[in-house]
């Protein structure tokens, strides 16, 4: 039986703290093995003598939770060690980048997103199709997510080929693949409107630093795009 997981991740807050809004659906074949790609990413770590943590973006960024004590440059080859994993995932992926202040409202907000992984899931449908089962993980996180999630796959696929599973960041690399892009599809979007921190300018240079070493890469793993 052929199955397609897709990991669910979110930036940026339900409370509408925050200006934009991203959200990220990472895709994998369960057919292609992460095994040697995941040892080769935990032989890394060990040569250059880093700890194996599982991966969460912004705190890595800012030197907070499990990294807080760790000085700039092992974060940054912390980063870096996962990105270079991340190339390496037999995965395909899509963001949406959404701006708060262009809805009215949460209902509208919710209608868009619905329908944008609608349009998705219709444009890639002979993808879709091509599996046996779909299998849909998300933390439940943010009540926004779930609904566009249910609705927008009911309605465009098989509901008996979707199956949700509750998951943990910590537990599966593919979630954290899908944190480390979300982090990087909203630093492009900061640095385009010349937004950009000064802990992203730390992390990844200049605008042109960033698009050359990481955005570049990441366009490649895009679905459909």
């Amino acid at each position: 039986m052929k199955e397609c997981s897709i990991f669910v991740d979110e930036s940026g807050g339900q409370g509408g703290r925050s200006k934009y809004y991203i959200l990220t659906l990472v895709f994998h074949n369960q057919d292609e093995s992460l095994a040697d790609t995941l040892a080769a990413y935990r032989e890394s770590l060990a040569n250059r003598g880093l700890k194996d943590i599982p991966f969460h973006a912004s705190p890595l960024m800012n030197g907070h939770d499990a990294y807080e004590g760790m000085d700039f440059k092992t974060r940054k080859s912390m980063f870096i060690a996962f990105f270079i994993l991340l190339q390496h995932m037999p995965i395909r992926y899509r963001a949406f980048v959404y701006k708060r202040s262009e809805f009215a409202d949460e209902t509208a907000f919710v209608a868009r997103m619905r329908r944008d992984i609608a349009v998705l899931l219709f444009d890639e449908l002979d993808y879709f199709q091509s599996f046996d089962k779909i299998k849909i993980y998300y933390d439940g996180g943010q009540n926004i997510v779930e609904k566009s999630l249910r609705e927008a796959v009911g309605y465009a696929l098989s509901k008996e080929s979707i199956l949700y599973r509750e998951t943990r960041a910590e537990d599966y690399r593919l979630a954290q693949a899908a944190d480390m892009i979300c982090a990087l599809e909203l630093t492009a979007r900061k640095y385009k409107a010349h937004e950009q921190t000064s802990t992203d300018e730390k992390m990844f240079g200049s605008a042109g630093a960033f698009k050359n070493n990481y955005m570049k890469t990441l366009k490649r793993m895009r679905l459909g795009m």
